[in-house]
C-alpha cells in the first residue's frame, strides 16, 4: 500500500539510452553465453597469476557493495521517516487513503485475512477470548443485538441444528427429563432445582484455575505439608486441648489485668497449637497463611466432633450407671408417677422409660452437655434403654457396643 504522498509525486523519466550502447552490451551477453568455460578458465589462470591483485580488487568490490547496502539502508530510512511524518500530520488523509484502498481492494483484503488466520488461528482465537473475558458484559450486550438483528438467521442455524434427528432426540429427552423433574420437585413440596448457566468466559477460568492447579510441580509436597499439617493439629488439639485452654485463659486475664486489649481465647489457643505443629514438622515452606487458616477451620470441626462423641459416650454410660445404683428408687418413683397418671385420666408409661427418664433427668445436672442437643439426649436415653434391657436377659452388648453400633450408623 503506497502513501498518498508517493501517489502525488511527479513520475520519473526513464533514461534514454543511445542505440549502439544496446547493440555493444547485446553482443557482450552473446560472447558471454558462447564462452562460458573459455571465460571462466581465463578468470581462474589470471587469478592465479595475480592473487594478490585479485584479492584488493574483491576486497574493493566488498567495500562498494557494503556502501552501496549502507546507502540503500539509509534512504530507505528516510523515506521511512518522511513517510510517518506526513502521517503523524495529516492523520485523516491518511486514514481516507486507507479506507479508500480497503474498499477499492476488498478480495485483497479479505485473502490477507484468511491467510494470516489460516496461520495464526490459535493465536487470534486466543486473543478474541480474551477479549471477550475482558469485558463479560460487553460480550452479552454484542450477543443479544446480533441476536435482536438477524432473527431469521438465528432460526435458520437453530433448524440447521436441529436437523439432525439424534441432536433432535437429544434436545426432546433433555426436556421432558426436566419436566419431569419439576413435576416432583411440585408434588414433594420442594422448591423448583436452581441452575446457574455458568458462560464461556467462567469455564474458560475454570479451566486456568483447574489447569495451574493440577499442572503446579509443587503439587504434591505441598498437599503432603497440608495434610500433615492438619492431622498433626487435630491430634494436638485432641490430647492437649484442655490444657492448652486453660493457659490461653490465664494469658487472656493477664492482659485484662494490665490493661491491654482483649484477644479470644481460640485464637491463642490456635495459634499457639499451630506455631507447636509447625516446629515440629521438618518442611513448612510451601504452607501459606490460607493453609493454616484451613487447617485449624478443619481441627475445630474435628475436635467438635470428638468432643460431641465423648460426651455422648459418657451420657450413656452415667445413665446406665445411675438406674443400677438407684433401680429401686426409680421404680418406686415410676409407680407412684403411674398411679398419679391414672388418677388424672392419663395411660400408663412403661416402668423403664420412666425409670431412664428420672435417671437422664438427674444425670444431666452433672456432667458436661455444652456439645449436645435435645435430640441426642433422648438418643442417649434410648440407647441406655436398650441396653438396660438387654443386660436384664443376657449380658452380651455392653454399653460401648451399643455406642460404637450408634455411631457407624
Amino acid at each position: 500500500m503506497n502513501d498518498p504522498s508517493e501517489e502525488n509525486a511527479a513520475p520519473r523519466k526513464a533514461p534514454v539510452m543511445h542505440p549502439s550502447v544496446d547493440d555493444e552490451a547485446e553482443k557482450r551477453h552473446q560472447y558471454v553465453a558462447a564462452h562460458r568455460d573459455r571465460i571462466r578458465e581465463m578468470n581462474r589462470l589470471w587469478r592465479s597469476e595475480h592473487l594478490d591483485r585479485a584479492r584488493q580488487l574483491n576486497r574493493d568490490s566488498m567495500r562498494r557493495a557494503t556502501a552501496r547496502r549502507h546507502r540503500a539502508a539509509e534512504v530507505r530510512e528516510r523515506g521511512r521517516e518522511r513517510a510517518k511524518r506526513w502521517r503523524e500530520a495529516h492523520p485523516e488523509r491518511r486514514r481516507e487513503y486507507q479506507q479508500r484502498w480497503v474498499a477499492e481492494n476488498r478480495e485483497k483484503v479479505r485473502e490477507y485475512s484468511n491467510r494470516y488466520y489460516e496461520a495464526h488461528r490459535d493465536e487470534v482465537n486466543a486473543r478474541a477470548a480474551a477479549r471477550r473475558d475482558a469485558d463479560p458484559e460487553r460480550t452479552k450486550q454484542i450477543t443479544r443485538d446480533w441476536a435482536e438483528r438477524n432473527k431469521e438467521r438465528r432460526a435458520e442455524l437453530q433448524r440447521n441444528r436441529r436437523s439432525d434427528p439424534g441432536v433432535y432426540q437429544s434436545e426432546l429427552e433433555a426436556n421432558a427429563a426436566a419436566r419431569r423433574l419439576k413435576r416432583s420437585l411440585s408434588r414433594a413440596g420442594l422448591p423448583p432445582k436452581r441452575v446457574h448457566p455458568a458462560t464461556a468466559a467462567e469455564r474458560r477460568a475454570n479451566e486456568r484455575e483447574a489447569d495451574a492447579y493440577f499442572n503446579d510441580p509443587t503439587r504434591p509436597e505441598h498437599l503432603r505439608q497440608f495434610t500433615v499439617f492438619t492431622e498433626s493439629l487435630t491430634e494436638h488439639m485432641v490430647k492437649n486441648g484442655a490444657r492448652m485452654r486453660e493457659f490461653a485463659e490465664a494469658y487472656v486475664a493477664a492482659r485484662a489485668r494490665m490493661g491491654l486489649p482483649l484477644v479470644s481465647v481460640e485464637d491463642i489457643v490456635y495459634a499457639r497449637a499451630s506455631e507447636i505443629v509447625a516446629e515440629r514438622m521438618s518442611r513448612v515452606d510451601l504452607l501459606t497463611g490460607r493453609d493454616v487458616a484451613a487447617g485449624v477451620r478443619s481441627t475445630k470441626a474435628a475436635v467438635g466432633r470428638e468432643e460431641h462423641r465423648r460426651q455422648f459416650e459418657n451420657l450413656v454410660k452415667m445413665i446406665v450407671n445411675d438406674v443400677g445404683s438407684n433401680r429401686e428408687r426409680y421404680h418406686s418413683d415410676a409407680e407412684f408417677e403411674n398411679r398419679a397418671r391414672v388418677n388424672r385420666g392419663l395411660a400408663r408409661v412403661p416402668v423403664e422409660s420412666l425409670i431412664v427418664q428420672f435417671a437422664l433427668q438427674k444425670v444431666l445436672q452433672r456432667v458436661p452437655r455444652n456439645m449436645l442437643t435435645a435430640d441426642d439426649a433422648w438418643e442417649a436415653a434410648r440407647i441406655a434403654k436398650l441396653h438396660i434391657a438387654a443386660s436384664a436377659h443376657k449380658p452380651e452388648p455392653t454399653v460401648d457396643d451399643r455406642i460404637r453400633r450408634r455411631s457407624f450408623r
